[in-house]
């Protein structure tokens, strides 16, 4: 790999699963942001890693058309979800959550492990031109570093315990993280019953932007209390970054 690979696959990883171990850097000032002039009109000028938000031409999020979509006998996705420890972090754009190792989807015998999820508001998909009121991204990494995104689609109504449980953890400012002490996190309570999806190539939907990423969007939303989307959104009120051209793409949709 060449050196500028490396740079632009490290940005990729930092942008995804966050630091390691350790605080977030003291003071550290996010350099994109979602309005003004670090707003997603303006990421591939910021850095020159992040040209792709740009020039790609499969990227994420996109509208689905769901209603010229005829359903397939697609793989089911496999959920091997399970209680467990977990960390919060606030990491300037959203609330990103890192479990345990251990929880994997597997899709048609290919495996891929959660390394992390995290919230927009609103949803940063839409389905026939309708965005949710949030969406939770369930980011998953194959042995080979690819990447496969199940994003649940998040409406008001019932409390999610999962969402409750997180929001009543939250670190007090941002650019910070907690480690959950004594609660357990179960990624599988942010699922509907319901598991059919969408699938399509897209990208990053945060900078850089890299493509590559294989996105499983769920059919149906699961719910979150207002309550829950109000305390999102007194941190973010807005995350979503806008739609964008599906150029050609083709969307696949299961029975």
């Amino acid at each position: 790999m060449t050196a500028r690979r490396a740079s632009i696959a490290s940005v990729a990883l930092l942008a995804l699963v966050g630091p390691a171990t350790g605080s977030l850097a003291a003071g550290a000032a996010p350099h994109w942001s979602y309005e003004g002039h670090g707003g997603p009109a303006h990421w591939s000028s910021l850095e020159p890693e992040f040209a792709s938000c740009k020039t790609g031409h499969a990227q994420s999020p996109i509208d689905i058309h769901a209603k010229a979509i005829k359903g397939e006998a697609l793989p089911a996705i496999e959920f091997a979800y399970k209680p467990g420890a977990a960390k919060i972090v606030d990491n300037g754009h959203t609330i990103q959550i890192v479990p345990a190792p251990g929880d994997a989807i597997t899709i048609a015998g290919h495996r891929y492990e959660l390394t992390q999820f995290h919230f927009h508001k609103p949803s940063e998909e839409s389905i026939d031109g309708k965005r949710r009121d949030m969406v939770v991204h369930l980011v998953h990494k194959d042995d080979a570093g690819k990447l496969a995104v199940v994003a649940v689609l998040l409406q008001a109504g019932d409390t999610n315990p999962a969402i409750a449980a997180l929001w009543n953890n939250l670190p007090a400012h941002k650019q910070a993280e907690v480690e959950l002490k004594g609660v357990q996190i179960d990624p599988a309570d942010l699922l509907p019953r319901d598991r059919g999806y969408y699938t399509f190539a897209g990208s990053l939907t945060t900078p850089p932007c890299s493509e590559g990423v294989t996105w499983y969007v769920l059919k149906k939303p699961s719910q979150v209390s207002s309550g829950e989307i109000a305390r999102f959104a007194k941190a973010y009120p807005m995350n979503a970054r806008p739609l964008q051209p599906l150029n050609g793409r083709v969307v696949r949709a299961s029975q």
